[in-house]
């Protein structure tokens, strides 16, 4: 057992003094912190630039090979080094990590050892010692006496022993670079939590109907294989149209279903979104699943709608309509929104008229010569659809609490770390401070320090029948 035990003692003690001695001096070296926050700031830079979790299809129309971009930037180029999803790739977040790794060692090689350091006090027992320190004065024949309160009345903690005194203040001025660093290593904590186990998605989900989360458009590792399995029930999806036909908001009643249980109902809309377990469902676009008709005495039939778009760019939405049972014969409707309006046209387009929605048309009367014999055609329902974004970030409670405690830390370095001196002789006393920052701020003080010291001797030396008198 000793044996084998020596070799493994030497090995971890090699590991230790190559930790301490080199590793560690090398991740805190200020070159490379800032080498590491430039390539984040550049990718981050091109992450935003590119666009994001788009289709290949998407890439080879807007980054085609002739003429590449810059001369080089082409679709193959993006795919194949990940930046279509820059913030998801390993390089990305090893660059992260080794950022936080760096960030950690500097605040154990030097935030902690100052923080120390700040902690511990000693007396200057020698005048020589005053010597060094960027603020000093001697008294000649005078002594502690009231000192201590006054420094105590300026806020410093005091200590004395006989003729020594040390005051200190500004301790957490101390503290808020560490605190800084923590706070940056939550961050990035949170947003690599965020990028291997949030994911994104979008689902249209017409009214009435349930859905899963299945089209994903990014997604980490471990959250492609732990997606939610509760289901997303569009129970009614509409839109408040202003005088003028111009959007005033969207609207989806949803209901969230847990073993075919409902668990959460919440009305969305643009800016006001759903969250469950960590995964957030926002109102991002919509359209129209089908339309619910009868023709007659005929029961209700739904028709599938699909998106037709104009050389304008409108979008509109088309259905067939069969006037016939065996589909020889039909009308085209079109639909421009959830307002319920639809318009008819013939086979050779010419327009036959227009229907709303809970509305009848006795087609026979408008074109009696094309339809002979009696035929009403009923729009029962215009059946709308929800977009949903949905979005998961674990990361996401890291990142605030790191921001929150960044403010904390930034206020708390402002606090200058200050610390005086004062040795009573025979002869007189000697007083000396020095300060971290607000040199200017701390000379008023020290000099404020040194002349009420002053006063209040002379004030000392006063006899009291004089001051009677």
């Amino acid at each position: 057992m000793v044996i084998y035990s020596l070799p493994l003692a030497r090995w971890v003690s090699s590991l230790r003094r190559y930790f301490r001695h080199e590793l560690l001096p090398l991740l805190a070296d200020l070159r490379l912190a800032i080498g590491l926050l430039l390539a984040i700031a550049v990718l981050s830079a091109t992450g935003t630039v590119i666009e994001q979790e788009e289709t290949a299809a998407f890439y080879q129309a807007h980054y085609p090979e002739h003429p590449a971009l810059f001369g080089f930037l082409t679709w193959r180029v993006i795919l194949s080094l990940g930046l279509d999803h820059v913030y998801r790739t390993p390089w990305f977040l090893a660059i992260l990590i080794l950022f936080g790794s760096s960030l950690a060692a500097c605040s154990l090689t030097r935030q902690w050892p100052m923080l120390k350091g700040a902690r511990r006090w000693s007396y200057l027992t020698r005048p020589q010692s005053f010597q060094r320190l960027p603020f000093r004065t001697y008294l000649p024949q005078q002594s502690l006496q009231g000192l201590p309160e006054r420094l105590r009345r300026q806020g410093y903690l005091v200590f004395q022993e006989g003729h020594y005194l040390y005051a200190r203040k500004g301790l957490i001025g101390r503290i808020g670079p560490i605190l800084v660093h923590v706070s940056m290593l939550l961050i990035l904590l949170g947003a690599i939590w965020g990028s291997i186990g949030g994911f994104k998605a979008q689902e249209l989900i017409p009214s009435g109907s349930v859905a899963s989360i299945q089209h994903l458009t990014g997604a980490g590792d471990l959250a492609r294989a732990h997606l939610p399995t509760w289901q997303i029930r569009a129970n009614r999806f509409w839109i408040d149209y202003a005088a003028d036909g111009r959007v005033k908001q969207f609207y989806s009643d949803l209901s969230i279903l847990d073993q075919g249980q409902e668990v959460k109902r919440q009305t969305i809309s643009v800016n006001h979104p759903l969250s469950y377990r960590g995964v957030t469902l926002y109102q991002a676009d919509w359209s129209i699943d089908s339309i619910r008709i009868r023709i007659n005495n005929s029961p209700t039939f739904q028709i599938p709608v699909v998106p037709v778009r104009t050389e304008a760019g409108n979008k509109l939405w088309g259905a067939f309509v069969p006037t016939q049972p065996d589909m020889s014969q039909g009308l085209t409707l079109l639909l421009p929104d959830l307002q319920g309006t639809a318009l008819l046209y013939d086979t050779e387009g010419q327009w036959m008229g227009s229907l709303r929605q809970g509305m009848s048309l006795a087609l026979d009367e408008i074109a009696p010569q094309r339809f002979p014999n009696p035929l009403t055609l009923y729009l029962d329902e215009v059946i709308g659809a929800t977009g949903l974004q949905i979005k998961s970030d674990p990361g996401i409670p890291a990142v605030y609490l790191g921001f929150g405690l960044l403010m904390v830390g930034v206020v708390m370095s402002y606090f200058s770390y200050s610390q005086v001196w004062a040795l009573q002789t025979e002869t007189g006393l000697y007083l000396g401070g020095k300060t971290n920052r607000a040199l200017v701020t701390f000379e008023r003080e020290f000099d404020r320090l040194v002349e009420q010291q002053k006063v209040a001797f002379s004030l000392s030396q006063i006899p009291v029948e004089a001051e009677i008198g």
